[in-house]
């Protein structure tokens, strides 16, 4: 891949460059801060059930500590390109690494999950098992295509429609993002009919059907390498290993500390784990367990070694990165960089043991994970039969329903498929409370005016 072309500040929606004071890629980072699809996720699960007497992460605030990890990784790599190959690069492109590169990977982590629904992947989990579970009454209204697309459902092909595709009554393009910003959050860039276990990039998919035009256009403007035509399957592009790493730094450490806070893991098991990391990267562990013990309180203990571990993690997947940057150019690296530095060290690997044990598989996770299932189901049971009705074959129950769907979800002159993504994206576009109350009213559980 030529790096003069990796990048690109063309928006979709195809807007006219304006002159402002931030760069293109600067603005993208402030356009998500300030959209409702970022702010919905103060309020949507990241692991525990929200809201607590504790304070544990949530979508927003794992997006938030997520951008800032990707900010550190892409301005070192952004240094290290304008380093090694100066002499290769055009002026905007040394501007772009050694200025901005750091922007669009602090940009795409902040947007990396606004695709995800609530109740974290159970959501997921219950949107596509809704027309798995109801084959035999919608697999007929969809093309081969689109039905793999529902049965599929993914929080990271969803997020290029959040933020890409234009809802009735709105402006084209969405949020109006950069093409490198969206590029770089395309971890599956390929058609949900194309995704394969085992295969890093198709793994699960990136887009959906209806915004195939959108992504082949952000793959053309930032040179993504092309793998397939029918079905679309493309490498990853360069800048995704970042925001993946930045992500899988955070969750693998973040889930810890919280899990501490919530008595979950003891103090003894957090510490050990988390020094064990530190001591297998660092020259001066004396000088850390020595300012480890002059912390008596637990809970700033287990912060100050989160703190070491991360700087630690991100000072490897720099070093990973650098060191297997002609294969991640050339679209042939198959592990993620944390993986490769999993595969490599003891301690990691009991981390993410120990995590899967006593975390994910914890009772007030499995909890909300269930209820968040059977939430997410019964919605899209309430409006997918109706939306999928035509305006005369609908009943009173029918049209009572759909007057729930907000218009910039309501695509009553589209295909089916375009019907059913309307309401796909209302729900998923819930937070956990909005999804609960409004599962709770329409079953009659809660009876009574609301505002």
């Amino acid at each position: 891949m030529n790096l003069n072309q990796i990048f690109s500040n063309q928006r979709t929606g195809n807007n006219p460059h304006t002159k402002a004071s931030r760069t293109d890629f600067q603005r993208d980072f402030d356009r998500i801060i300030f959209s409702s699809a970022f702010r919905r996720l103060q309020n949507k699960t990241q692991v525990f059930p929200l809201p607590g007497s504790v304070f544990v992460h949530n979508r927003l605030t794992h997006s938030l500590e997520v951008s800032s990890v990707g900010r550190s990784l892409g301005s070192v790599i952004g240094e290290f390109v304008h380093g090694q190959f100066k002499n290769d690069l055009s002026e905007e492109s040394k501007d772009f690494y050694l200025h901005n590169l750091g922007n669009v990977i602090a940009a795409a982590c902040l947007c990396h999950d606004v695709g995800n629904p609530a109740f974290g992947h159970s959501g997921e989990d219950a949107i596509a098992s809704y027309f798995d579970r109801n084959e035999g009454d919608l697999k007929s209204k969809f093309n081969n295509k689109e039905w793999a697309d529902l049965v599929n459902f993914e929080g990271n092909a969803n997020a290029i429609r959040v933020l890409a595709q234009q809802q009735q009554g709105k402006d084209s393009g969405g949020i109006q993002l950069t093409f490198a910003t969206l590029a770089s959050i395309a971890k599956y860039p390929c058609e949900a009919i194309a995704k394969k276990k085992g295969i890093i990039h198709r793994k699960k998919f990136g887009f959906f059907q209806n915004e195939k035009d959108i992504f082949l256009e952000i793959a053309k403007g930032t040179s993504m390498i092309q793998e397939n035509e029918n079905p679309y399957i493309f490498k990853r592009h360069p800048f995704v290993w970042l925001v993946e790493a930045a992500d899988d730094i955070c969750y693998n450490i973040i889930d810890m500390e919280d899990a501490h806070r919530l008595g979950i893991v003891s103090t003894a098991d957090c510490k050990n784990l988390f020094f064990e990391l530190v001591k297998s990267e660092t020259d001066d562990i004396n000088r850390v367990e020595q300012k480890l013990n002059s912390i008596s309180n637990e809970n700033e203990q287990i912060s100050y070694l989160r703190a070491k571990v991360i700087n630690a993690l991100i000072n490897k997947s720099i070093e990973l990165y650098k060191s297997n940057f002609t294969t991640i150019l050339e679209g042939n690296l198959d592990k993620g960089l944390l993986d490769i530095y999993k595969s490599e060290n003891k301690t990691l690997q009991d981390i993410e043991s120990f995590s899967i044990e006593k975390i994910y598989n914890h009772k007030a996770v499995v909890e909300i994970e269930n209820a968040g299932y059977n939430v997410m189901y019964e919605l899209l049971d309430h409006f997918i039969p109706s939306i999928l009705k035509s305006a005369d074959d609908r009943k009173s129950y029918d049209k009572k329903a759909l007057k729930l769907l907000p218009k910039q979800f309501f695509y009553e002159e589209g295909t089916d498929y375009q019907k059913v993504l309307g309401v796909i994206d209302f729900v998923s576009g819930m937070t956990d409370n909005f999804a609960t109350d409004l599962y709770r009213k329409i079953k009659g559980i809660d009876i009574g005016m609301t505002m």
